[in-house]
């Protein structure tokens, strides 16, 4: 399969993907982190540039600052960040209203103002890290078109349940600096791995 994973930086998904004998492609506006391989690329660049090309699953991360929830609150408070938010919810309808047979994107949950400017309002599955061995929480949206939900790997939720907050919601007490962003994106090794053996 050709399959392009947008906006990661990580190569973890791509990689994923790969090792398993499929020609996977990352494309992010940064560098990635995982060297490319003999059946992996990682175009450095506006997604937009290779969209249009013959892929038969697309992976999309689309960045959720100006969509998730949890940032709802500066809509109203920072100026120009609903027209951020607007031009947000336009990158991901690319997504959704993509050609290609096969696609899954992924955000956390959306504030009601981007939700109803989605093409498609309804996402089809929530996921959580523990689902597939990881003891954290955070709660993802699957946007899936012509591919079956996830199924859990590996579930350690009960394990979670006696964790200390700070340990369980880390991605969320991520504290403020320059890796923030790209610490709190990263895909699970876990989730990478069952999107691989599940859709690939």
């Amino acid at each position: 399969m050709r399959v392009l994973v947008a906006c990661e930086f990580s190569g973890r998904v791509r990689e994923a993907f790969a090792s398993r004998g499929n020609y996977a492609v990352s494309c992010d506006l940064l560098e990635t982190e995982l060297p490319e391989s003999q059946n992996s690329k990682h175009y450095l660049g506006d997604v937009r540039d290779i969209l249009s090309d013959d892929w038969d699953l697309i992976i999309a991360h689309p960045p959720c600052t100006y969509l998730a929830q949890s940032g709802v609150q500066w809509l109203k408070k920072v100026p120009g960040r609903w027209e951020q938010m607007i031009d947000a919810v336009e990158f991901f309808n690319l997504f959704l209203s993509h050609p290609c047979e096969r696609i899954c994107i992924e955000n956390p949950i959306m504030h009601s103002h981007a939700r109803q400017r989605l093409l498609i309002k309804d996402y089809t599955q929530k996921i959580q890290p523990y689902f597939f061995g990881h003891p954290e929480r955070k709660q993802t949206c699957l946007w899936l078109k012509n591919l079956p939900r996830l199924k859990v790997t590996n579930n350690v939720e009960e394990q979670v349940l006696f964790m200390h907050k700070a340990d369980k919601d880390k991605v969320h007490w991520e504290p403020p600096g320059p890796e923030r962003q790209k610490n709190r994106s990263r895909t699970y090794l876990g989730v990478a791995e069952a999107m691989a053996a599940q859709w690939g």
